[in-house]
């Protein structure tokens, strides 16, 4: 086989987002990606990997590598246990595609994150994503037990095992979620299941601005109580106009499990709720009506635009868990000061916020200094999940680089060192 072969000149580019190639190589099998990383690494020329597309503007300073590798065809389930709880998948199988496979099993991986009909298994894993119900469920690190790896040289390795008790001193797994590709491709990915909930709901509750503090107590009770919701997300007002048309800030606070005991957490939310909030009850179908278009909120790299009009950005920061309701809170004065729309939700439970900038160029990126800044004085971090490539190269992605940096650099050299894969994607350049 020659590479020509695997090229797709079809293929249009997204400027916008940078992280395109010279030519586009779409392999059909793990063979034919560790051909095209030995080639590439022997050669020196720089590959970029894409699945889905929809974290194009996710990290990376460089507009065109020499090749971009696409995965989009490297899809299907390799093998699923079903009494183990255990399913192998390759890299490009569409969040959805998994789901509904395993739906007809009474089973599913329990990974909320944005976009999931275009979002790839590879990217979210790739990424460590995660969406509300990380309260509950964890991030796609808590749920891996077994990857294989292409890496730049193009040999093949396998971390991790096909059952759940497999891990036996450190845990190579972690290595590379996360890591956004810059290690190796991954060809194989294993993951623990659970089974489908027999039962959900999502309570709506909401507070006047003027009740936060009231707000805060309430979390505060129900992380003390023996209840054990999937998501407590807060919702700012923009967010809440957007996605309820109303005013205020909304507590989305989700269930799952048997109908009996999701009922009786509902009513322990009404017999604790502070006396000024309302609520709303959404039962199955429109509580999973709901997640659908609250996944679908964010910006993706699939969706160009005019960066000289108007601009989006996604921000991910990550705090102590009760700072959310500060960072939520602050987004309304920097709307105020910098003209800017900001449709903000984070976790209370679990301290991951999102933020969805939209404005000018020039007070998108004043916002983002702001919201660095402010987040720097509570001890978080925040990470530009979404911004084009333009001003990538102009505003710090990853925040400041971290004491372990030359660790992260020393992994680096040793596993690719002619920067062979997604260089300049990940933290301090890497």
């Amino acid at each position: 086989m020659e590479l020509k072969e695997l090229l797709d000149e079809t293929v249009i580019p997204n400027k916008t987002f940078g992280n395109n190639g010279l030519s586009v190589v779409i392999p059909k099998s793990e063979q034919e990606i560790s051909q095209v990383l030995k080639l590439a690494h022997e050669e020196g020329k720089k590959v970029s990997i894409i699945s889905g597309g929809t974290k194009r503007g996710y990290g990376g300073l460089i507009e065109e590598y020499d090749y971009l590798l696409s995965l989009a065809n490297y899809k299907g389930i390799v093998e699923h246990t079903v009494g183990d709880m255990t399913v192998t998948v390759r890299p490009g199988t569409t969040i959805d595609e998994l789901k509904n496979y395993l739906k007809e099993h009474n089973q599913m991986v329990s990974i909320d994150p944005n976009w999931p009909k275009d979002s790839t298994i590879g990217g979210v894993i790739a990424a460590n994503e995660s969406g509300p119900k990380r309260l509950k469920y964890g991030s796609a690190r808590d749920l891996v037990i077994g990857l294989r790896i292409v890496y730049p040289d193009g040999s093949i390795i396998r971390t991790g095992g096909k059952v759940v008790k497999n891990v036996a001193g450190y845990d190579m797994n972690k290595l590379f979620i996360g890591s956004m590709g810059t290690l190796g491709v991954i060809s194989e990915i294993t993951l623990k299941l659970r089974p489908t909930p027999k039962y959900e709901s999502l309570v709506i509750l909401s507070m006047q601005k003027d009740r936060l503090e009231e707000l805060r107590s309430f979390i505060v009770e129900i992380q003390d109580s023996m209840i054990e919701p999937a998501s407590l997300e807060l919702l700012n007002p923009a967010l809440s106009n957007k996605l309820l048309n109303r005013n205020g800030y909304h507590l989305l606070i989700s269930f799952e499990d048997v109908e009996r005991s999701v009922h009786y957490q509902e009513d322990w939310v009404e017999r604790h709720k502070p006396n000024e909030a309302k609520t709303e009850h959404l039962t199955v179908e429109a509580s999973r009506e709901f997640w659908k278009e609250f996944s679908s909120l964010a910006p993706n790299g699939l969706q160009d635009q005019d960066v000289e009009e108007y601009v989006e950005a996604v921000l991910k920061i990550a705090s102590k868990n009760l700072l959310v309701l500060d960072i939520i809170e602050e987004t309304e004065r920097i709307q105020e000061k910098y003209h800017v729309e900001i449709e903000a939700h984070g976790g209370v439970g679990h301290g991951i916020s999102h933020l969805i900038l939209k404005g000018a160029e020039s007070s998108v990126k004043s916002s983002i200094s702001d919201i660095q800044d402010f987040t720097k004085l509570q001890s978080g971090y925040v990470t530009i999940k979404h911004l084009p490539l333009k001003l990538r190269s102009e505003l710090s992605v990853w925040g400041e680089t971290p004491s372990y940096f030359f660790l992260l650099q020393g992994i680096k050299a040793k596993v690719d060192p002619n920067n062979t894969l997604n260089y300049k994607r990940f933290i301090g350049g890497i």
